[in-house]
C-alpha cells in the first residue's frame, strides 16, 4: 500500500537528541531520515547557525508505527517543548503530540475528530469539522 504521511518534529535544545535520527539505522522500523531544518531556512542566507528546532520526515508508506513511541523514549533537555505534527495522507490537518508526564499524547485540536483505523492510517484520520458538533 502506497500512502504518506509528514511528520515535523520542534525541540528546542535537541540537536544531539535529533542527530541519530538523520542518519539511516538498519535497526529502526523505518529507513527514512529526520532533515534538520535550521534558521538559514527562515533568514534565505543558506548558512544557519549550529542551533536547530525543527526536523521534518516523510513516509511514502505504514512503516512508521514505532516512531511516536521512539520519539516519547528519547531523553529530550526539554521535554516541554516537544511538539510533533503529523498529517497522514488521509488527514484534513496536521495533529499534534506533545509530552505530558513522559508520554507522547495528542492534544485535542477545536473542531477536530480523530477516527482511529488501524488499516487506514498508523494514528488514525484525523478530520476537521466545519459544522461546529462535536463527536
Amino acid at each position: 500500500m502506497s500512502r504518506y504521511a509528514e511528520v515535523i518534529v520542534l525541540a528546542r535544545h535537541a540537536e544531539a537528541v535529533m542527530e541519530p535520527l538523520t542518519r539511516p539505522d538498519p535497526e529502526r522500523e523505518w529507513y527514512q531520515c529526520f532533515t534538520r531544518v535550521d534558521d538559514s531556512v527562515f533568514e534565505g542566507t543558506g548558512s544557519g547557525s549550529a542551533e536547530c528546532y525543527a526536523w521534518v520526515i516523510q513516509f511514502i508508506r505504514h512503516n512508521w508505527r514505532g516512531l511516536l513511541p521512539q520519539l516519547e523514549s528519547l531523553p529530550w533537555p526539554d521535554p516541554h517543548s516537544v511538539q510533533v505534527l503529523v498529517r497522514d495522507e488521509e488527514d484534513d490537518c496536521f495533529g499534534l503530540w506533545m509530552l505530558y508526564d513522559g508520554k507522547l499524547t495528542e492534544v485535542s485540536l477545536p473542531r477536530t475528530y480523530r477516527r482511529h483505523d488501524p488499516g487506514i492510517s498508523v494514528t488514525g484520520t484525523l478530520s476537521r469539522d466545519l459544522s461546529g458538533h462535536d463527536h
